[in-house]
């Protein structure tokens, strides 16, 4: 599993203007094709996004908090 740490791509404020790079940096991360959690502290909006942008692209997705734990946002492996 890769963990993507979202408090890693920003410096001390995330700005909506640098939003693409932030996706771009999470998209490297990802890679193709792999089981990526989500994790760290930052925007839900920059969560959002990301998530969307690794759609189609992470065979499986997971979102990970301490008031959470691990939840499944989406699942694209064929083997179930």
């Amino acid at each position: 599993m890769i963990s993507i740490d979202i408090s890693t791509l920003y410096e001390e404020t995330a700005k909506l203007a640098q939003l693409p790079d932030y996706v771009a940096q999470a998209k490297i991360q990802a890679g193709e094709g792999n089981v990526v959690k989500l994790t760290g502290a930052g925007p839900v909006w920059m969560y959002l996004k990301i998530a969307h942008a690794l759609h189609g692209k992470a065979l499986k997705l997971y979102y990970d908090s301490p008031a959470s734990g691990e939840v499944l946002v989406f699942d694209h492996d064929p083997k179930g």
